[in-house]
């Protein structure tokens, strides 16, 4: 079942002084089904993020067609950044309840629900720390712990593991896996790792070079959880990698 249809979309950054406008994304055909965990790969500055926004309500489109079945909700919606997004001036536990205020939560069960997610993410006893005295990790997970304390029903995240080192990302990767399955959450993400699009993907949605289009949509039938270093894993890394021409490859131009 379809929960977000996008038809022959395009955006466009427009003209500015002494410079031309520039096309991002170019002909977006793409569907995002219910409950599945869907990954946006692609080179470093392509639209990714662009489409990303778009989809979240963060940003507009310049043409194309972006439906939403009924069932969506877009009050059930989280969006992680790459930064992080946390407000400095706020505790740790008062960050992670902004995405309760408002929804009509009783007071108690907010503070339940932050003690909860805080629980799960080992944030527990940095509840009263401010962001300036947090790693880079601990900062990412007060911003997935946000995003999932809402219990939402779909998360999008913008390459929330890219400035992380590989222990604390791959760390993260599992909670969210179990989080996911746990809540039937339908989750797209930014990545431009081919290695954590297949240990974490139901779909990759593989992005061509800007102006961007969708050269290939890749189905991931390996089981969880996923061996890495599995001849599978390496065959479907493979066939991924196929879909890339030498120039998606290299540095950003």
């Amino acid at each position: 079942m379809s929960l977000i249809t996008i038809k022959k979309l395009t955006k466009s950054f427009p003209k500015q002084l002494g410079k031309r406008a520039v096309a991002v994304l170019d002909d977006i055909t793409l569907d995002i089904k219910k409950g599945e965990f869907l990954i946006l790969l692609g080179p470093s500055g392509c639209g990714k993020s662009t489409l990303l926004r778009i989809l979240a309500g963060l940003d507009s489109k310049s043409s194309g067609i972006l439906k939403f079945a009924p069932s969506y909700n877009p009050e059930r919606v989280s969006f992680v950044f790459q930064d992080f997004g946390i407000l400095p001036w706020l505790t740790v536990e008062e960050n992670v309840s902004l995405n309760l205020i408002g929804n009509g939560t009783p007071a108690s069960e907010q503070m339940l629900a932050v003690r909860d997610i805080l629980e799960v993410f080992h944030l527990t006893k940095f509840a009263k720390r401010h962001p300036h005295e947090l790693s880079g990790g601990m900062k990412q997970r007060v911003g997935l712990a946000r995003a999932f304390v809402s219990k939402p029903e779909v998360i999008f995240l913008d390459e929330p593991f890219s400035e992380l080192d590989f222990f604390t990302a791959s760390s993260l990767r599992q909670v969210l896996l179990e989080l996911r399955e746990a809540t039937n959450t339908t989750v797209v993400m930014v990545s431009h790792y081919i290695d954590e699009a297949v240990t974490l993907a139901d779909r990759i949605a593989v992005f061509s070079d800007r102006p961007s289009h969708i050269k290939a949509v890749v189905t991931n039938h390996l089981a969880r959880p996923r061996n890495a270093r599995s001849e599978e894993f390496y065959k479907l890394e493979d066939e991924v990698l196929s879909h890339f021409d030498p120039i998606d490859l290299s540095p950003v131009h």
